[in-house]
């Protein structure tokens, strides 16, 4: 069994995302070329011209190294079947093409058209804050690679296991306090398992309004909040306590027997 921590970075540094920390880099770097091509072009100085291909190279090279965490957080951190993983593979496909628009850009500078060169910039930077508007909104609305915390939870845990069906073992019974939540990964699901003031319950992580993750959201008094848009659902029928959502939940018993707690799939 491994445990982590649930809803935070796998690539982070100390507790801290490391994706958020590089992506101003690429963005500075960008924005500058296509400023100083612009400035080359008015004063036709030359000298703007080269600090744009230098900062073009550094924009290229730092856009790669901050894909590489934000592709580990695409897969490990963001909730499948979620409005968040359709809006962060846009975000990765935007940045992938701006990244080969700025190479292109660099490509042509030699031998071709400044106003070619500063329209596919221009283009590269237009599509370069789109990105940057869904980045922000998976961080800032659908809390990715937050690492959030409520009073009295305890630190979250996250458990792989091998079992795919049956009476499967789960936790010791005094392992979480109550209001604590554990996600497991468990037969292809995520399963919430959560402790209340009444015993153990069990449930599906995905919030049925947009995908959201349950274990990133607060259970108190027998009750889960979603993070993402605050519906709220019956941690042991599942049901809509608040919305927007509108689906119940699927739900799975959970039993404790000699120390142990146990789930059936």
């Amino acid at each position: 069994m491994q445990i982590q921590r649930v809803m935070k970075s796998r690539a982070n540094l100390k507790g801290h995302p490391i994706h958020p920390l590089l992506i101003p880099f690429p963005i500075a770097f960008f924005i500058g070329t296509l400023f100083f091509d612009v400035l080359s072009a008015i004063y036709n100085n030359p000298g703007f011209w080269q600090t744009g291909k230098y900062l073009n190279i550094a924009g290229i090279v730092t856009a790669l190294a901050a894909a590489i965490p934000g592709i580990i957080d695409y897969i490990y951190t963001v909730p499948p079947q979620s409005s968040a993983k359709k809006r962060g593979a846009t975000h990765g496909i935007l940045n992938t093409v701006v990244v080969v628009l700025y190479a292109v850009a660099y490509y042509l500078k030699e031998d071709h058209s400044t106003i070619l060169i500063l329209a596919i910039e221009a283009i590269g930077s237009v599509l370069l804050f789109i990105s940057g508007w869904l980045g922000g909104t998976l961080s800032y609305r659908n809390q990715i690679g937050v690492d959030p915390r409520y009073a009295d939870a305890g630190k979250w845990k996250e458990a792989y296991l091998d079992e795919t069906n049956g009476i499967i073992e789960v936790a010791a019974t005094d392992e979480l306090k109550t209001d604590q939540m554990k996600l497991l990964h468990v037969a292809g699901k995520r399963i919430v398992l959560g402790k209340t003031e009444d015993g153990y319950v069990a449930f599906d992580d995905r919030c049925s309004h947009k995908g959201g993750s349950l274990a990133g959201g607060m259970m108190i008094c027998g009750t889960v909040q979603c993070p993402w848009h605050g519906s709220q659902f019956d941690c042991k029928t599942g049901a809509v306590k608040a919305g927007p959502a509108k689906e119940k939940i699927a739900v799975y018993t959970v039993s404790e027997k000699s120390g142990i707690v146990y789930l059936q799939l």
